[in-house]
């Protein structure tokens, strides 16, 4: 759309609280004179709203018309990433005051989400590329891990996906950033290793080191200062790497979209690199381990064909029907589809909120629930009878979706003991994709 002086684009998301968050961050943004996006108006029903047109020249176009014309990581661009990094340095201490409440869809980077983080990396990248861990003994490591990222000073605003793709360049050589709608409270070093470690950016190490040093710098580091903020940063660039590999791994196996299957092996260079100069050490031994068979094996695969062959895949889903039905991909058609809003809520009770339906509290909940035991046998009796057929038919694909309002608390405990029981009984194979959860 076009004004007299303005241009403006028309924007529409079926989350209002995600679109909440956006508006809000950006007229707090706005107010601290910081480079984003002018929100002009917002529909009454929070769906729609109208911000300012940045062009269509991400600082990622910028490095790849760079590389493509024989200039790569030039003098220009050092000096531009410079002052990214002075901005996000300004987008961390500003937004310390933020109100959280608006934040989505989660207020920190807290131990939750650092779980869905490495369970990412665990089973869309480490299951998907046949590297053999020891299940106990990685989710020990992983709760160290946890440990040690919060330790960090965890009061920044962590803007949650400061890559090149999310910051745009003007015609007149301004930038400006956008999707920032995740944005929460957390640790200073998650965002400055989200830009240095981006993994299509290829950045050279000196030049990380370089802007490293710069960013500190810009925050006024102190010698004490730098030795804190170092003291943190290369456990968040690996969780962070970690989560690019999983989503890398969904995006691209699961969801048959081939240009994050591309992204992998940058990726695993950029694990190489980091495991190499900073291994994690005897802390996390069998993290470790699995981290330097990544790096051995340097794996790769392609995305799946329409059609698998041999054992019957059951694919399970939770998802949340504001953000309509799971894709199928297997060209079947969408198999089950299962509706858990008839079922007790949990989410309409504070103390069950920040929890998901993998989590006892919520566990608890709804076994107490005598319609909700009812209804997984029901679901269980049609699914089985399925599940038998296809296998004496030799089909190899079948999908099984539980959908609540918002994919958090009764899909995600109907998927998970769904999954159990066709595990239990069935010779197949079973896949548990929790859309919702695996998003955030």
């Amino acid at each position: 759309m076009r004004g007299n002086t303005n241009r403006c684009i028309a924007a529409y998301g079926d989350d209002a609280r995600e679109n909440k968050a956006f508006v809000y961050y950006s007229q707090y943004f706005n107010r601290q004179c910081l480079p984003v996006p002018e929100v002009y108006a917002v529909s009454e029903d929070g769906l729609c709203y109208l911000q300012q047109d940045l062009g269509d020249t991400t600082l990622f176009d910028y490095i790849y018309d760079k590389k493509r014309n024989g200039g790569g990581f030039d003098a220009d661009t050092v000096q531009l990433y410079r002052r990214v990094v002075a901005d996000l340095a300004r987008f961390q201490t500003v937004g310390r005051d933020i109100d959280y409440s608006y934040a989505y869809p989660r207020s920190d980077f807290d131990r939750q989400s650092i779980q869905w983080d490495l369970n990412y990396f665990k089973y869309y990248f480490l299951k998907l590329a046949d590297i053999q861990f020891d299940e106990e003994l990685l989710e020990r490591d992983y709760k160290t891990f946890e440990d040690l990222l919060l330790s960090a000073d965890t009061s920044f605003f962590m803007y949650r996906d400061f890559q090149p793709r999310n910051i745009m360049l003007t015609a007149d050589g301004q930038l400006y950033y956008i999707d920032y709608q995740g944005g929460r409270r957390g640790a200073a070093q998650y965002d400055v290793a989200s830009l240095l470690y981006s993994a299509r950016s290829e950045m050279p190490e000196a030049i990380r080191q370089e802007l490293l040093a710069h960013y500190m710098e810009c925050r006024g580091f102190d010698d004490g200062g730098r030795r804190s903020f170092m003291e943190h940063f290369y456990h968040y660039a690996l969780v962070r790497i970690m989560q690019a590999m999983g989503a890398y791994g969904y995006r691209g196996y699961i969801e048959r979209k081939e240009h994050f299957i591309k992204s992998l092996p940058l990726a695993v260079s950029n694990l190489h690199t980091l495991c190499e100069a900073h291994p994690i050490g005897g802390a996390m031994p069998h993290l470790a381990q699995v981290l330097d068979e990544v790096c051995r094996k340097k794996p790769t695969f392609d995305p799946p064909p329409a059609q698998y062959s041999g054992r019957l895949n059951v694919k399970i889903y939770s998802f949340s029907y504001r953000k309509g039905l799971p894709v199928d991909d297997s060209g079947n058609g969408g198999g089950h589809v299962f509706d858990c809003r008839a079922l007790p809520n949990p989410g309409r009770y504070e103390q069950f909120r920040a929890y998901t339906g993998k989590d006892r509290p919520v566990i608890e909940f709804l076994e107490r629930e005598a319609e909700v035991a009812r209804f997984l046998r029901n679901t269980e009796d049609v699914v089985a009878q399925s599940v038998v057929k296809y296998i004496e038919r030799h089909f190899t694909s079948l999908m099984v979706s539980f959908g609540c309002t918002g994919g958090q608390h009764r899909s995600v405990y109907c998927a998970e003991r769904m999954a159990e029981f066709v595990r239990q009984r069935f010779d197949c194979d079973v896949t548990l994709i929790h859309r919702e959860q695996e998003q955030l």
